[in-house]
C-alpha cells in the first residue's frame, strides 16, 4: 500500500545535492599509438596487462598514410591534482 513520505532523517538525505566524491578534478588526456599493426595491438595487450587501459577504449587501427603504419587513439579520463 503507498504511504506518504515522512521528513526523517533518510528522506532528507535522499533530497539533499550530493557532495562530490572527490576534490581533484578530471582532465581528458589522448593518448596515440603509432606503428605497424602488430606493434599497436601489442602495445595495447600491453597497456591491458598493466591496468592502464582496457583494449575495447581505444580506436580501431586506422591506416595513417604510410606503408605499413596504423595509429590507435585513446581518450582517457586522468586526475588532475
Amino acid at each position: 500500500m503507498f504511504q506518504e513520505p515522512t521528513q526523517d532523517a533518510s528522506a532528507s538525505n535522499f533530497l539533499r545535492r550530493p557532495e562530490p566524491l572527490s576534490e581533484h578534478a578530471y582532465e581528458p588526456v589522448r593518448h596515440i599509438v603509432l606503428g605497424s599493426l602488430t606493434a599497436v595491438r601489442d602495445t595495447i595487450k600491453l597497456l591491458h596487462k598493466l591496468n592502464y587501459a582496457e583494449p575495447n577504449d581505444w580506436s580501431k587501427p586506422l591506416p595513417t598514410g604510410r606503408p605499413n603504419e596504423v595509429m590507435a587513439i585513446l581518450t582517457k579520463k586522468v586526475r588532475v591534482d
